[in-house]
C-alpha cells in the first residue's frame, strides 16, 4: 500500500499553483496588451474622424509610436503627384534622411522587413521599412528604428504588424483627404466654369437677339469647343446710317481665353462709334490688348462698318480669317488689315478695305473652329465646303442652315478642336444716296 507523503503533495500543488497563476497572469497581459492596441487604434480613428488636416494625423501618428510603443526614430515617405515627399520626421537629421534615395534603396521592399548591418548604408541604423498600401499600390514607406525596451527586445520587432496596420490606417485617411481635396477643387471649378459660361453667354448675342436692322439682316450661330470658349462677335448700331460689326478669336482655349474676351468685348463697345475711324480704332485696340496680355496671347479681328446712304462697306482685317462676301455672283474674300492685335506693340501697317454692297449681298464671317478640323492625316480643312456653299448665292437662311450643318457635322465627329461662331449680315436694300 502506498503511503502519501504530505510534503511532496504540498510542494507538486505548489508548483501547479504557480503555473496557473503565471498562466492567468500572461493572460491578463496579452488582454491588457490588446486592449491597449485597440484604444491606441480608436484614438487614431477618432483623430480621423474629427476631420485631422495631415500634420495633425502625424502628429498624433509620431506620439503614439514614440510614448505608447517606445519606437526611437521615424521616418514617413508619401507619394503625391508621382513626387516622393517626407512629411514625418523625428529624431533623424536631415543629412541621413536626404542619403535615402526611394528609386533604389525603398523601391524593392515590398513588404514589411527587418533590417539587418548588412543593409544599404543610407537606411543602416532603422530597424525595419513598412511599406505603406493603398489600393493595391505602394503609397508611402515608414521607417522605425531605436527604442529598445528592458528585455533587449527592439519595439519594432515587437510591433511590426500593429504599427504596419495603425500606418496603413493613416495612409489611407491621407489618401481620403487628398481625393476629397481633389473632389472639392474639381467642383470649385466646375462651378466656376459654369459661371463664366453663363457671364460669357451674355457677351455673345443669341441669334434671336442680334441686330436687325431695315438695311441688314443678321444670323449666326456658336458653340464653345469647351465650357467656355475665345470667340467674340456683336453687331451695333453706331447712328441712324452705321452700322458696325465684329468677329474675333483670342488665341488659346478656356477660362483664359474667355477671360480676356470679355475684357475685349468691353474695349469694342467703348471704343467704336460712327465717327472713329477703323484705323484708330484696331490701333488702341492692340495698344490696350498688348497692354493686358504682355505678349502671352493675341487676338484675331475682322470689324466692318457698313454706311447705308452710300452702301459703303469699310473694314479692317487683323489677323482673321477672312470673311466671304457674296457680291453679284461671286464670292470675295476681304483680307485688307493688319497682323493681328497683341502680336506687336506697334502695328506696322493697317490697310483699310473698301468696297459697295447693294440688296441680296451676303457676308459671312467665321473663326477657324468651322473650317480647321482634325481627321486621319492631321488638320484638314472645311474651306472648300464652305466656298462652295456661299457659291451657290442662296440667300441668308439657306446659307445659314447648310453652314450650321456642316459645323454640327464636324462637332459630332469630334473633329472640331476649337470653338465655332458664324455670323452672317444679308444686306437687303440699295443704297440711298447715288454713287
Amino acid at each position: 500500500m502506498l503511503r502519501h507523503d504530505p510534503a511532496a503533495f504540498w510542494i507538486v500543488h505548489s508548483q501547479n499553483s504557480e503555473t496557473t497563476q503565471g498562466k492567468m497572469a500572461n493572460e491578463r497581459n496579452v488582454v491588457r496588451l490588446y486592449k491597449e492596441k485597440i484604444n491606441l487604434l480608436l484614438d487614431v480613428t477618432q483623430t480621423i474622424n474629427e476631420d485631422s488636416t495631415v500634420e495633425e494625423l502625424m502628429q498624433e501618428f509620431e506620439i503614439l509610436l514614440k510614448e505608447d510603443l517606445q519606437v526611437g526614430k521615424i521616418l514617413v515617405f508619401t507619394l503625391a503627384d508621382d513626387t516622393w515627399k517626407c512629411i514625418l520626421q523625428c529624431n533623424v537629421s536631415d543629412a541621413q534622411r536626404e542619403a535615402i534615395d526611394i528609386e533604389r534603396d525603398l523601391k524593392k521592399i515590398t513588404a514589411i522587413q527587418s533590417l539587418g548591418m548588412d543593409e544599404t548604408s543610407s537606411i543602416r541604423g532603422f530597424d525595419a521599412v513598412i511599406p505603406l498600401r493603398h489600393k493595391y499600390h505602394i503609397m508611402g514607406y515608414v521607417l522605425i528604428g531605436d527604442g529598445i525596451l528592458g528585455d533587449g527586445v527592439s519595439p519594432t520587432l515587437r510591433n511590426l504588424k500593429f504599427i504596419q496596420a495603425l500606418s496603413n490606417l493613416i495612409i489611407v485617411a491621407i489618401e481620403n483627404k487628398k481625393m476629397q481635396t481633389k473632389l472639392i477643387k474639381q467642383e470649385s471649378l466646375r462651378q466656376e466654369l459654369t459661371l463664366a459660361s453663363r457671364i460669357q453667354s451674355g457677351l455673345i448675342p443669341p441669334e434671336s437677339m442680334l441686330l436687325q436692322t431695315g438695311h441688314t439682316r443678321a444670323r449666326s450661330y456658336y458653340h464653345p469647343h469647351d465650357q467656355v470658349g475665345g470667340d467674340y462677335f456683336d453687331i451695333m448700331q453706331l447712328s441712324k446710317r452705321m452700322v458696325g460689326f465684329c468677329i474675333a478669336d483670342v488665341s488659346g482655349k478656356g477660362v483664359a481665353a474667355a477671360l480676356l474676351m470679355s475684357n475685349f468685348q468691353a474695349m469694342v463697345r467703348a471704343l467704336f462709334t460712327a465717327k472713329v475711324s477703323l484705323k484708330e480704332l484696331v490701333k488702341e485696340l492692340n495698344r490696350r490688348v498688348c497692354q493686358n496680355t504682355k505678349g502671352e496671347k493675341f487676338i484675331t479681328l475682322f470689324v466692318g462698318r457698313y454706311d447705308n446712304m452710300t452702301g459703303h462697306l469699310t473694314y479692317v482685317n487683323a489677323g482673321h480669317l477672312p470673311p466671304l462676301l457674296y457680291k453679284r455672283g461671286h464670292v470675295m474674300e476681304l483680307v485688307s488689315g493688319s497682323i493681328g492685335l497683341g502680336m506687336l506693340d506697334e502695328l506696322p501697317g493697317i490697310d483699310e478695305g473698301d468696297t459697295r454692297v447693294r440688296k441680296g449681298d451676303l457676308l459671312v464671317s467665321y473663326t477657324d473652329g468651322l473650317v480647321e478640323i482634325e481627321d486621319t492625316t492631321g488638320v484638314g480643312s472645311n474651306a472648300e465646303k464652305l466656298m462652295s456653299i456661299m457659291k451657290k448665292g442662296m440667300g441668308i437662311d439657306r446659307t445659314m442652315d447648310e453652314i450650321c450643318a456642316l459645323a454640327e457635322d464636324t462637332i459630332s465627329k469630334g473633329k472640331a478642336f476649337d470653338d465655332t461662331s458664324v455670323m452672317a449680315i444679308e444686306f437687303t436694300r440699295d443704297r440711298v444716296l447715288p454713287f
